[in-house]
């Protein structure tokens, strides 16, 4: 894939590639049409065990202690000015394992633990030719998080960038299709951070699902993992070129 944005056709064959891995991982996504429209959204719902005190929300299990997970390179695409690959992921990976460790047996002894679920869905934004995550989160009793909440969920590691950059932040938007409100990452640097993942693709000759590689980008922000496995369950089919 040359371009480092996305057109709508090839955000629904990446959709429609991510969905077969995700059936062969058991990984939970699924595509749900708007009725009365030809559009549509990827989705997947999760459970999270959380540490919630009175100022802070820390991952118990870390979410990484199951199965390994891809994890985001955009931390190392500003420090560096060689192109992130998925190979750097690894590496990262133990990083914020590490930290995350430390946090939660930092936090662990003054706060009670609780179950959430979390929605995340995936739609296709014609304003920014990218994909945009939206979520929300509640409390089994069916509770739905505050802003302030969902900020405290997320990892130590990426907080000070989200709030030290507004463009790439976390808001509370009504969701395009469903006229309900959820909280979204803004769009708006995708193609900044997704333009060395897909150059290095490319010069690599390396096939590569934009919305998967954009998805491991962004999703650990809000819990959301992305398995290893899916780099190596199904082959060649990625994205077009």
């Amino acid at each position: 894939m040359n371009s480092c944005v996305l057109d709508e056709q090839s955000f629904s064959l990446c959709c429609q590639l991510l969905l077969q891995q995700s059936e062969q991982l058991n990984d939970g996504w699924s595509w749900e049409a708007v009725q009365g429209s030809e559009e549509g959204y990827l989705r997947k719902t999760a459970f999270r065990s959380v540490v919630i005190d009175s100022s802070t929300v820390w991952d118990l299990d870390g979410s990484n202690s199951d199965s390994e997970t891809l994890t985001s390179c955009q931390e190392q695409e500003k420090e560096q000015s060689d192109p992130a690959s998925i190979d750097d992921a690894e590496g990262i990976k133990g990083e914020l394992e590490d930290e995350e460790d430390d946090c939660v047996c930092a936090e662990s002894a003054g706060g009670s633990s609780q179950v959430l679920q979390y929605e995340y869905h995936i739609l296709f934004s014609c304003s920014y030719s990218a994909p945009v995550l939206y979520f929300r989160a509640f409390t089994l009793e069916g509770r739905s998080l505050s802003l302030e909440e969902v900020w405290s969920s997320v990892h130590p590691h990426f907080t000070l960038r989200l709030q030290k950059s507004p463009l790439n932040t976390i808001t509370l938007q009504e969701h395009p299709l469903l006229g309900q409100p959820f909280f979204m990452l803004h769009p708006c640097r995708t193609e900044e951070f997704m333009r060395p993942v897909l150059q290095a693709a490319h010069h690599q000759h390396s096939p590569v699902n934009y919305v998967l590689s954009w998805l491991s980008v962004v999703g650990p922000l809000v819990g959301l993992e992305v398995p290893l496995k899916y780099c190596t369950v199904l082959h060649p089919a990625a994205a077009p070129d």
